[in-house]
């Protein structure tokens, strides 16, 4: 019923293309505020857009809960729709400019940084090697970022994980590996006088966190909890690892990365090679990874040649 009422109202609507946007946008942060804040407009222009649709639509959209709000079985139906209007546009665009300049196709693919460094890498040089004319985007972000993405259409596919707080029937995902994690520091670090840290001994010192809510940052936060821990006190909140190297590597600061992320900056024999691996009394346990894809979403041919060589990257 919903589907029909959506069918028969779209063609004689006067639904914009910003209205679409905030529909996703409510659809992937459950608050008006926050939508707004995405699409860098005000609330109450927000909220006069959701009014309007609702308006053309004459039904209701999106309803409030406890903790925010919550598309309507109608805005489910319309968000549906406008991912795939979304997802139409840019596959048209993406035609357009290879036609218009002859290449051999474009790739966008979103990761987290270790399987970047381990998976994509190599696989995005054996495509490059073989098909010069290829044009690829890579997008290194934490899983919350790269899925929201995903889901507007700005990436072919994902190598990360499926954030709790995203419905998991919109994606499709294929576990290829566990990342390892650790905590990094300075060299010459005083924790470093030791064999291994003590736990009791890391929340005395600054952190430098992936953003709350994050994966990595809450598997180390569920690690403090399980060891009775008190969390630190002293954070920085960024997803940048330059910058989350670069602030390690000249203060007493301590910061969860993926292992073959510390491996990478530990042995490079850049500056950042001050860095050093923090052995510690706290294991760090992140749930597996995997080649993640829009549900209903079939890859272009380009996409899919990338795809498959980091699954068998995976595999090798």
């Amino acid at each position: 019923m919903a589907d029909e009422l959506l069918d028969s109202a779209l063609l004689r609507s006067g639904l914009k293309i910003n209205h679409l946007r905030l529909i996703l946008a409510i659809e992937d942060y459950r608050r008006i505020s926050t939508a707004a804040d995405s699409l860098g407009i005000s609330q109450p222009a927000a909220s006069r857009m959701l009014a309007e649709i609702e308006a053309i639509m004459k039904a209701p959209i999106c309803e409030r809960v406890a903790r925010g709000v919550e598309l309507t079985r109608y805005g489910e139906a319309l968000a549906r729709r406008a991912r795939t209007i979304f997802l139409e546009l840019r596959e048209a665009a993406r035609e357009i400019n290879e036609l218009k300049t002859g290449s051999g196709g474009s790739v966008s693919l979103g990761s987290v940084t270790g399987p970047a460094l381990n998976l994509a890498v190599p696989a995005i040089r054996q495509v490059s090697t073989a098909y010069p004319g290829i044009e690829i985007n890579v997008q290194i972000d934490n899983s919350n970022v790269l899925t929201r993405e995903l889901l507007a259409a700005r990436h072919d596919f994902v190598v990360g994980r499926i954030p709790d707080d995203l419905n998991p029937r919109l994606f499709n995902m294929v576990e290829i590996g566990f990342e390892e994690a650790c905590l990094i520091v300075r060299e010459g670090h005083p924790l470093l006088e030791k064999p291994i840290a003590n736990a009791d001994d890391l929340p005395g010192y600054e952190w430098v966190f992936q953003p709350p809510g994050t994966l990595l940052r809450r598997a180390v936060e569920d690690s403090f909890v399980s060891a009775g821990v008190r969390l630190p006190a002293t954070v920085i909140n960024t997803s940048s690892i330059i910058l989350t190297l670069s602030i390690v590597r000249n203060t007493n600061a301590i910061a969860p990365v993926a292992l073959d992320v510390a491996n990478f900056v530990a042995g490079n024999g850049t500056p950042a090679g001050d860095i050093r691996v923090l052995p510690t009394q706290i294991p760090i346990r992140i749930k597996p990874y995997g080649l993640i894809t829009a549900e209903g979403r079939a890859l272009p041919p380009s996409a899919k040649l990338l795809y498959d060589l980091i699954l068998k990257q995976s595999r090798a």
